[in-house]
């Protein structure tokens, strides 16, 4: 059974940080908040952490569209190949904030992604989620909580997620509610913008 860890968005204790990042560290599943939904996600480097959401969400891992939690854009040159200004302005503009960026995938994608072609960017303005994502040292691959009730896609309260995954993962952090919008999913992997998906993220970056 997973462990129930609360940590306050507004200031995160560094020790409860620290014991999440152990789980991760160890091939774990963590499900913690962002500035949008609850998200599921693992160290992007460890192919049976992956392995095992692919299998939570029925699918095979070469089939995942999953993001990449960064805590900052000094991550994007590890993973992105070198985009324009334009581009780099937007990020700048929206990030860190509810947006998910599809960007062209470089060389260097750890080698459960090396045939994909692009790949999601979130920078969350959350510092639970970034804190995570600094203390493992690299990405965290993230994807959303959904709900089965027809009436809530996403559920919103931890001891209600805690209860319904807490067979399923090893650590649900509990940082408040969240919210029920997921992120605005913005393709700038071709020329023209283009929004994939209208989310809690406004267009008025462009």
């Amino acid at each position: 059974m997973s462990e129930f860890i609360k940590i306050y968005e507004q200031n995160p204790n560094p020790k409860a940080i620290e014991k999440v990042v152990q789980v991760l560290r160890k091939g774990g599943l963590v499900i913690y908040p962002t500035d949008t939904v609850y998200g599921l996600g693992c160290d992007i480097t460890n192919t049976h952490a992956l392995e095992r959401i692919a299998r939570i969400k029925g699918i095979k891992l070469s089939k995942a569209n999953w993001s990449f939690i960064c805590a900052d854009l000094s991550n994007l040159s590890d993973y992105v190949r070198q985009v324009d200004n334009s581009t780099f302005k937007i990020l700048k503009r929206a990030l860190p904030g509810p947006y998910t960026f599809v960007l062209p995938g470089s060389s260097n994608l750890p080698k459960d992604f090396k045939k994909k072609k692009t790949v999601g960017i979130r920078i969350p303005e959350n510092n639970i989620a970034q804190a995570l994502v600094r203390g493992l040292g690299n990405p965290i691959v993230s994807t959303s909580i959904y709900d089965e009730d027809e009436l809530l896609e996403y559920t919103t309260d931890p001891e209600l997620i805690y209860e319904k995954w807490r067979n399923l993962v090893d650590v649900v952090i509990d940082g408040g509610y969240g919210d029920n919008v997921a992120s605005t999913v913005i393709d700038l992997s071709t020329d023209e913008p283009e929004v994939l998906r209208e989310g809690k993220g406004s267009w008025d970056i462009f």
